[in-house]
């Protein structure tokens, strides 16, 4: 029977002209490893970044427990190599992040750096706090108000780290939430006037906010317009040391004084 439809000749077309391009990541390929708790690191770098043409940013979670305690934080050491290695595979990475400012200090920057190294030898390393000393040298800054969500055992490694590497802490403030999924809904304004009730002291030179899960970077301008002192962040300074290392000098005046700032020739 004649079902009435007209069979039409199908057309496959394959091969056909194109031509390459360098892609969404022209200018540089960023790769940040997450903590599996942290729900701020990702928000605070795509705002950051949100314009700048030609530079791509790829994630990857790591497993942490969300208790912050310095066996948890040390405990991320051996899945560090793994994270990074699932990050664009195939394609070459300017940079790789480790996003936890406390495990790098427990575990040390170096000790992160040879992890990342053995899955992505081609790129360099930063963590917040590597990116944070660089930062610090960026303002001209050596007296440093901290302030952080942890509990104490954690604070006290934090500051010594911190002045081992020669900057003095005369201030120091915590929230005290030893839980990470707590630390990350602690609201901006109590973290933009802690941040200001620090850094009003006046042996400080800067402020550093300590912690991928506090919210800085939509109001760094804000506290140092507060207290004519330069600010930074764990998520803020790893972000503007990300960029720099991959050799992007874009200045970006509305995250703050960092984002004008240039990174050392011996630092890159």
């Amino acid at each position: 029977m004649d079902s009435g439809v007209i069979e039409e000749e199908f057309v496959n077309r394959t091969h056909l002209p194109h031509t390459l391009d360098a892609g969404i990541a022209a200018r540089a390929r960023l790769g940040l490893i997450v903590l599996a708790t942290d729900q701020t690191i990702e928000h605070e770098w795509r705002l950051i970044m949100t314009g700048l043409d030609g530079v791509a940013l790829y994630e990857s979670r790591i497993w942490n427990d969300a208790k912050i305690t310095p066996e948890t934080l040390r405990a991320m050491e051996a899945r560090i190599a793994d994270c990074a290695a699932v990050i664009m595979p195939g394609l070459p990475l300017q940079v790789v992040a480790f996003g936890c400012t406390s495990a790098a200090m427990v575990i040390g920057e170096e000790g992160v750096f040879a992890k990342i190294r053995e899955a992505r030898p081609e790129a360099k390393g930063t963590t917040p706090v590597t990116a944070a000393f660089a930062a610090f040298r960026a303002f001209g800054a050596q007296r440093i108000a901290v302030l952080t969500p942890y509990r104490d055992d954690v604070n006290r490694a934090v500051r010594r780290y911190i002045e081992a590497r020669d900057f003095a802490v005369p201030v120091f403030g915590s929230f005290n939430e030893e839980d990470d999924l707590r630390a990350a809904r602690i609201d901006v304004a109590s973290i933009r006037d802690a941040a200001v009730e620090l850094g009003r002291d006046p042996r400080v030179d800067a402020v550093f906010v300590s912690c991928t899960s506090l919210r800085v970077a939509e109001v760094a301008r804000e506290i140092e317009a507060a207290l004519g002192k330069p600010v930074t962040s764990s998520n803020h300074a790893m972000a503007w040391h990300s960029l720099r290392l991959a050799g992007i000098d874009d200045r970006l005046p509305r995250w703050g004084r960092l984002f004008e700032l240039p990174l050392s020739s011996h630092q890159r």
